[in-house]
C-alpha cells in the first residue's frame, strides 16, 4: 500500500509498505480519506522532540473508510461496513484500529465525507462547556472547531460572539448562528465590543480555539466573574504564561477540554454520527479543501497559512 512518510521537517515522501495486519480485537480499514489536523503542524514544521522519519501514515488520525479485514475476536463489524475511526497512521491507503475505536456510519451517510475524530472533538468540547440557554458565549478562533462549536452553541439557545482574524471565517460563524462577529484585530477594542454586547457583564463561557498565547490572554479577559474558560486550542508548541491574578480574582473555572480517554472519544463520535445523520449538524460546508495523498505537503501548508475561505482540509483516497 501507499503511505505518506514525514522524513524530515517540511519534507514528505510516499512509500510502498506492507499492508497492516489487524491484531486480536482489531479491524483493518481501506481508507477513503483522512482529515488534516492543526496538531500535525508541529511535526511538519519540526520541533526538537520529534525523531524523524515518522512511521508510515503517522500523524493521520481522522480517517474513515471501508472495513476490509477482521482480526480474531472481533464482533462489532463485518466486511464492507463503512466506519469512522480513531487511529494514528491514516495518511495511507489502509490503517488498523481496535473495534472499540470506531463507529459504523449509517446508510444515509454513505456519500458523506466523514472525519469522525474532529467531529467527536467538537461534541466533547461542547459537552464540557456546560452552557445554558440565554447565556453569552464567546468563541475565540473560528476554524473548523470554532465553527462547529458556534453551530452547536447557537442551536442550544445561547448568544454566540464569534471572534476571528479572518473576515471569511466570521461570515461562516454568522452562517452557523453567531449573534455577533468581531474581527480579532485590537485586543482592547474587542473587550469593549464584548462588554457592549453583554451590557458589561462579560461572557458566561469563553472557548479559546486557536492555540496561541494572544487569544488565550483575550479569552481570560472576556470571561465574567465565576465564568468558564474552556481551552480547546492545541497548545503543544511551547509553554504559555497566564494572568493567574485575573483568573484567580474572577474565580474562573478553567477547563482543558482535550479528550484522551478512548471511550469518551468513541461516545463523541457516536453522537457526531447521530447529529449529522439526523441533520442536526452539517459539517459538509466546512470541508473546503481536498487533496490527494501525494499532496499532503500542500494540505499541511494550507492548514498553516489559511488561504481565503479555508476551514478544513481533507486527504481523499
Amino acid at each position: 500500500m501507499r503511505a505518506a512518510v514525514v522524513e524530515s521537517p517540511l519534507k514528505i515522501r510516499i512509500d510502498k509498505v506492507p499492508l497492516p495486519v489487524p491484531d486480536v480485537g482489531a479491524v483493518r480499514v481501506r481508507l477513503e480519506g483522512c482529515g488534516v489536523c492543526g496538531s500535525n503542524l508541529s511535526a511538519w514544521e519540526g520541533r526538537p522532540w520529534f525523531n524523524y522519519p515518522l512511521a508510515p501514515g503517522e500523524l493521520g488520525h481522522e480517517g474513515w473508510g471501508i472495513v476490509d479485514a477482521l482480526g480474531s475476536n472481533t464482533t462489532k463489524f463485518k466486511l464492507g461496513d463503512r466506519v469512522a475511526m480513531l487511529s494514528y497512521r491514516a495518511y495511507a491507503e489502509y490503517d488498523v484500529a481496535s473495534e472499540e475505536s470506531m463507529v459504523k456510519l449509517p446508510e444515509n451517510l454513505r456519500n458523506h465525507l466523514f472525519p469522525g475524530e474532529p467531529l467527536a472533538c467538537a461534541i466533547n468540547v461542547f459537552r464540557r462547556c456546560r452552557i445554558e440557554p440565554g447565556q453569552n458565549v464567546a468563541i475565540v478562533g473560528i476554524g473548523f472547531m470554532g465553527a462547529l462549536l458556534t453551530a452547536l452553541a447557537a442551536q442550544s439557545g445561547v448568544n454566540v460572539i464569534a471572534i476571528s482574524r479572518r473576515k471569511t471565517a466570521l461570515q461562516v460563524a454568522q452562517a452557523c448562528g453567531a449573534a455577533e462577529a468581531i474581527p480579532m484585530e485590537d485586543h482592547f477594542r474587542i473587550i469593549d465590543q464584548v462588554n457592549t454586547f453583554t451590557k458589561s457583564q462579560g461572557c458566561d463561557c469563553v472557548i479559546e480555539a486557536v492555540g496561541c498565547q494572544g487569544p488565550l490572554d483575550l479569552a481570560g479577559e472576556l470571561t465574567r466573574e465565576r465564568g468558564r474558560l474552556v481551552i480547546a486550542g492545541y497548545h503543544q508548541d511551547g509553554p504559555r504564561q497566564i494572568n493567574l491574578q485575573l483568573w484567580n480574582w474572577r474565580g474562573l473555572d478553567v477547563i482543558n477540554a482535550h479528550e484522551r480517554d478512548p471511550a469518551i472519544y468513541l461516545r463523541g463520535m457516536e453522537a457526531a454520527v447521530e447529529a449529522v445523520a439526523s441533520g442536526t449538524l452539517n459539517p459538509a460546508p466546512l470541508f473546503t479543501h481536498t487533496y490527494k495523498l501525494e499532496e499532503l505537503p500542500e494540505a499541511l501548508n494550507a492548514m498553516k497559512n489559511r488561504p481565503d475561505k479555508f476551514m478544513k482540509a481533507l486527504i481523499t483516497l
